[in-house]
């Protein structure tokens, strides 16, 4: 199983609108996944396989925290194209 961490400003608006469409996306492809949706504050004290979230939050994170970056909290289609590529990956490292 993934941890997932969704990102954004408040940790209830969009990062769980994010945290949804990914779990979309992982059930699609048959990847599990533990997503959770936090504020940008909590995110760098946050443990996590993966952090998603948007390009403005990319100052909240550490150096060893695993980050990818969406171009949408809500566009599916983009999710998928900027996330799935590194879940397939996690998920092979976790097999």
């Amino acid at each position: 199983m993934i941890k997932v961490v969704t990102v954004c400003g408040n940790g209830i608006g969009s990062s769980l609108m994010l945290k949804l469409k990914l779990e979309e996306i992982a059930k699609e492809n048959q990847i599990e996944i533990d997503a959770e949706s936090i504020d940008s504050n909590a995110a760098a004290g946050k443990v996590a396989d993966l952090f998603v979230t948007v390009k403005e939050f990319a100052d909240v994170f550490k150096d060893n925290q695993k980050v990818v970056f969406t171009r949408s909290y809500m566009n599916k289609k983009k999710i998928k194209e900027d996330v799935l590529p590194t879940l397939l990956e996690l998920a092979e490292t976790k097999k």
